[in-house]
């Protein structure tokens, strides 16, 4: 294995930027390293637009969600202006977590020594601090952390100088526009922690390789076909008639297509990364997405959400049949997270190393340069 002094020369990863049929695959310290990760942290994810969950779930002013992602802990709020801003989850007296989970407030109250702030992340609050020299509750509120929105999927970005999360996006917005992903509301979010590196659970989600075998009692073969992307994404397509969603045996219970569906959505599924960690599933009927939160080189919080038209969700049988989506859900999701941390656990072996890709993992390799523009630039 390489050297920590050298674990980024670029010669280590000249194999990795063939053409996929001549490549290999990213060496195992990309996975198990330390130092690799926290390179990732500091040039991937802090850089990044990072995907967080829906505006529905903090629908009310008040309404806050806390997600912790690469050592970072963000709260993001609506304010009483129906705007929504994020905020780094830590107090300026002395640094304690203010929030936990999801939840609704008139105000941030420090659970420790009391400093209040309002839903817009200023200080205006702060007994005590009467007799303190120069202090000016103004230049102590909240950090501010970037965030911006599409069609109601929420993006914190913590790099100032970075372009709009439409920029970043690129064609995606217009080539997934018929899905009328506003007009969506959240149904379920369900998490995991996994014993895995985050671009394991990814590379695993963008290819069709293993559903033959790992799904073998689920979803089973799927076929797909590469997209081309304009923008920090990637994509394969599965045609397919109707949804699938929901198990084979279940369609007879499966929800109507989306009506504004028009041209290739219509024709079948998109499978989606949105860099750097985010999986998109976007469907005749719904959408889910797989979220990787990083926590360390081989954990991985996983947020899974489900989402389906407003009018859907209005239906007097919702709630009968959207059980047969959580039970393709909760069969497939786990078999995948159970494959991850085996191949985290082979990675861990002295013996382990590069491998080839097949005709299968086109996407496989465009992530693993993806990250190899970034980490090694």
């Amino acid at each position: 294995m390489t050297t920590m002094e050298d674990m980024f020369d670029p010669r280590h990863y000249e194999k990795v930027r063939l053409p996929l049929l001549d490549a290999e695959t990213l060496p195992t310290w990309c996975y198990t390293s330390q130092q690799f990760y926290d390179r990732e942290v500091e040039r991937i994810f802090l850089r990044s637009w990072n995907f967080l969950g829906r505006e529905d779930e903090v629908a009310m002013p008040g309404d806050y969600a806390v997600f912790d992602l690469f050592g970072e802990s963000v709260i993001v709020i609506r304010t009483r202006d129906n705007k929504l801003r994020a905020f780094a989850n830590s107090c300026r007296h002395r640094g304690t977590r203010l929030l936990n989970g999801k939840g609704s407030c008139r105000a941030i109250v420090c659970p420790y020594h009391g400093w209040g702030y309002n839903l817009n992340g200023e200080l205006v609050g702060a007994a005590g601090m009467e007799d303190t020299h120069d202090f000016d509750r103004r230049r102590y509120g909240l950090h501010p952390i970037r965030t911006e929105t599409w069609d109601g999927f929420i993006f914190v970005n913590y790099d100032a100088k970075a372009g709009s999360l439409l920029e970043y996006l690129g064609d995606l917005p217009e080539r997934l526009g018929s899905y009328g992903f506003g007009d969506m509301v959240c149904v379920r979010r369900r998490e995991y922690d996994l014993a895995c590196n985050w671009k394991i659970f990814l590379e695993n989600a963008m290819e069709d390789y293993h559903t033959p075998i790992v799904h073998k009692q689920s979803i089973g073969v799927q076929i797909t076909t590469p997209e081309f992307a304009r923008g920090e994404w990637g994509g394969i397509f599965m045609p397919a008639e109707r949804t699938i969603a929901v198990l084979a045996a279940d369609l007879d219970h499966a929800f109507p297509p989306i009506p504004t569906l028009s041209g290739k959505p219509a024709e079948g599924t998109y499978f989606l990364v949105i860099y750097p960690s985010t999986f998109f599933a976007t469907t005749q009927d719904c959408m889910w997405w797989l979220q990787q939160f990083p926590q360390g080189p081989d954990r991985t919080r996983l947020v899974v959400g489900s989402c389906f038209p407003r009018a859907t969700v209005a239906r007097s049988d919702f709630g009968e049949r959207v059980q047969y989506y959580f039970k393709r859900w909760d069969k497939s999701i786990p078999e995948d997270n159970a494959i991850s941390e085996q191949q985290q656990l082979g990675m861990r072996s002295s013996y382990a190393s590069s491998g080839r890709f097949s005709a299968r993992e086109p996407l496989v390799r465009d992530i693993a340069n993806w990250v190899l523009d970034r980490t090694l630039g």
